[in-house]
């Protein structure tokens, strides 16, 4: 008997682990391993950008998944798509497929980046960008990190357009083909995509 309450108190640490209340506290996940980086060379996923932007994200520095360049966001330039996702989000799942077409079909004129949002098992990641065949490059934010700023991430999927000016425009995600996120695109940039290019 005495057993069952010890085993209660170490599941309820386990999931105190990383408390959204406090983010950063008590968690301590590493994004880039040896191991890490063979998943994402695995995967075929890109380097993330140093980029030299203004947009109007949050400055604070995110390191990149499975390795790579860490990067600022407020340093994304526009006109681009931030896309928040996480392993265990189902309609991320669904998404990710719908994003590589667009990123390769279209990269060129509007890059998409990911954030690997509030998601403690980079290895999952990694994986899920694996079987979705997700290959543009994706920063980790795996404790919140951007908790702390003005950036609200209600949930997820969740995309920040970047404009060209550097103002964002934040939209609920979930969408199933690149046709949504073309259509979506042009929409929240005020672009006009070259389909000749597609």
């Amino acid at each position: 008997m005495r057993a069952l309450p010890l085993a209660v108190l170490a599941i309820a640490v386990l999931l105190t682990g990383c408390d959204q209340s406090d983010p950063a506290a008590g968690c301590d996940v590493d994004v880039d391993t040896a191991e890490l980086r063979g998943l994402k060379a695995d995967a075929g996923m890109a380097d993330c950008p140093t980029g030299s932007g203004d947009s109007d994200l949050p400055d604070v520095e995110l390191p990149c998944l499975g390795g790579g360049s860490a990067g600022a966001l407020d340093a994304v330039e526009g006109p681009a798509i931030i896309n928040f996702w996480a392993s265990n989000c189902a309609p991320c799942v669904k998404e990710m497929p719908a994003l590589e077409e667009f990123h390769q079909q279209y990269g060129d004129q509007v890059p998409v980046i990911g954030v690997d949002y509030l998601d403690t098992y980079p290895g999952a990641a990694l994986d899920l960008a694996k079987r979705t065949g997700a290959t543009y490059p994706s920063y980790a934010d795996p404790c919140g990190d951007l908790q702390e700023s003005d950036l609200v991430v209600s949930g997820l999927p969740t995309f920040v357009f970047v404009l060209e000016d550097g103002s964002i425009d934040i939209e609920t995600g979930g969408l199933d083909t690149v046709d949504e996120v073309v259509e979506l695109a042009e929409d929240k940039l005020g672009i006009e995509l070259d389909r000749s290019a597609a």
